[in-house]
């Protein structure tokens, strides 16, 4: 048996071609021999190459191989399947002259654009997706208008299609019309478009039963697709295991009927969707969208759900409160994260000593008082029981810190806390230690709140330094009135950082 040693070389594959050192295992004890490249049998020669392009940085880098020689020629030509082997398209080569010099491979074309694209780029990426039967990959980041002009009118079927990424540049991008693809992809399995309006989706979709992927975000409003339309079209998609579904703004702007309108609509038909393979969830938009969508979706593999919903007065959402009970681990920690313009609570199940989150449901809202009320609502109406949920946490978000004003309750608190009867440690951030202490107060002053609210709480965690005057008064009467309400909890201290230490203070 030969293995091949120091296959990386750092100067590329083409300089294999002299000679190699390879390990003689029949021997005892191993050593090293000296051959020449053209001595290794093809079987060998096709597992060197299926290693380099299988760890290629460029899609095209196995261009390489074909100029060694007559023999690494004939030997990647003859196993382009085994391979992998792709014709890579851009803006900067001729689709035509490739065609002219490499066999029919594959297609894939992909490119990064700037805000600029000439005329002669356009023409080179339009000239590929002629070729529609033998594309395999559509990729094109911050598609420019023009180009966006001329993907619009592709009415070819693409059947050999499995992935179609576009991003948008322009946030008045072109809607795509329904012809698009000619409406078939069938062998699709990747589907994302970003910013790029295409209400006649749907029909696309119907195609696409192999569809494993599918992200659908920043719609805005002129590719705005009702949750029935959504809901019908997912129905067919039984192998989907990631769905992204995001609007730029809420539904009442979309120019569809103002919230009045929607609401005295007749009620359509519910389509239901069976998503057997679904494991990945994540949405953003209003909460009425979102309620009426889940309300239909059937997802028993669900384990992994994030939600962004517009700010709004209320959130009534009874459908959401089920679907999120039906992902699949029991969690074990949840924390309230504030940020600048947003709020959020994660929810977490335990392996082993990781944390694994399962659940992100956040609000768009900068203003203090709006994110804890909000948050209060999402809560209180779109959780459903968590009876192993024993550790909460209230922290500020890494990326941006929340800026808040003295507006908040101490009421507005207890009112978080509330839907939390299993908590069983509380962990607060040093940021939040002096506002969130004279709401345990208020919870001492109420013998009957005292049981409703976090009653099977043990532990509070303080980070920072120790609690001093009034802050600590409140902290000895709320640790004095769980004792006498049979009803005991110790509060500790930790550094900056460092959650869960064992040191406890006397209160």
């Amino acid at each position: 048996m030969l293995v091949i040693e120091g296959f990386n070389t750092g100067k590329g594959i083409g300089h294999l071609r002299k000679e190699l050192w390879v390990e003689d295992s029949s021997s005892r004890p191993y050593s090293l021999l000296r051959a020449t490249i053209d001595t290794l049998p093809y079987y060998a020669l096709l597992e060197i190459f299926n290693f380099y392009v299988n760890n290629a940085h460029h899609d095209d880098e196995w261009h390489t191989l074909v100029h060694v020689c007559q023999t690494w020629r004939n030997v990647v030509f003859v196993s382009p399947r085994r391979l992998g082997l792709r014709l890579l398209c851009d803006s900067e080569r001729s689709a035509r002259k490739m065609v002219d010099i490499w066999p029919k491979f594959p297609i894939i074309v992909k490119d990064h654009y700037a805000e600029h694209l000439p005329s002669q780029g356009v023409d080179n990426v339009l000239d590929a997706l002629k070729l529609n039967n033998r594309t395999h990959e559509i990729n094109l980041q911050l598609v420019p208008s023009l180009l966006l002009e001329g993907l619009a009118k592709i009415k070819e079927p693409f059947n050999a299609l499995t992935s179609l990424v576009l991003r948008a540049s322009d946030e008045n991008a072109l809607v795509l019309p329904d012809s698009f693809l000619g409406g078939s992809a069938p062998r699709l399995q990747e589907l994302s478009l970003d910013g790029i309006p295409y209400p006649a989706i749907g029909k696309l979709l119907l195609s696409a039963h192999d569809l494993v992927s599918f992200r659908l975000w920043n719609v805005p409003h002129s590719g705005y697709i009702s949750p029935e339309e959504m809901v019908t079209s997912l129905s067919v998609l039984t192998k989907l295991k990631t769905l992204y579904l995001g609007f730029r703004s809420p539904r009442s702007g979309t120019g569809h009927g103002t919230d009045r309108e929607l609401e005295n609509r007749p009620p359509s038909p519910l389509e239901q969707a069976f998503l057997p393979a679904l494991t990945e969830f994540f949405f953003k938009g209003d909460s009425e969208y979102l309620d009426d969508m889940v309300s239909r979706i059937d997802a028993p593999l669900l384990s992994n759900i994030t939600v962004t919903l517009f700010n709004q007065l209320t959130f009534d959402t009874p459908h959401l409160r089920q679907f999120i009970g039906r992902l699949t681990n029991a969690p074990y920690r949840a924390d309230f994260v504030f940020l600048c313009y947003r709020v959020q609570v994660n929810i977490f199940r335990q392996n082993g000593e990781d944390y694994h989150k399962m659940l992100e449901l956040g609000i768009s809202c900068a203003s203090s008082d709006w994110q804890l009320s909000s948050l209060a609502q999402i809560c209180l109406n779109s959780l459903p029981p968590l009876p192993t949920l024993e550790r909460l946490g209230i922290h500020e978000g890494r990326s941006s810190q929340p800026v808040w004003l003295d507006d908040v309750e101490d009421g507005q608190w207890v009112e978080l806390f509330r839907p939390f009867n299993t908590v069983k440690t509380l962990d607060i951030s040093e940021t939040f230690v002096r506002r969130v202490v004279p709401a345990l107060q208020v919870l001492s002053g109420k013998e009957r709140e005292m049981t409703e609210v976090l009653p099977a709480l043990q532990n509070v965690f303080l980070e920072g330094r120790q609690p001093s005057g009034p802050m600590k008064d409140a902290l000895g009467q709320f640790a004095a009135m769980r004792r006498l309400s049979d009803h005991p909890v110790a509060v500790h201290h930790r550094e900056r950082g460092r959650y869960w230490t064992k040191r406890a203070e006397d209160y």
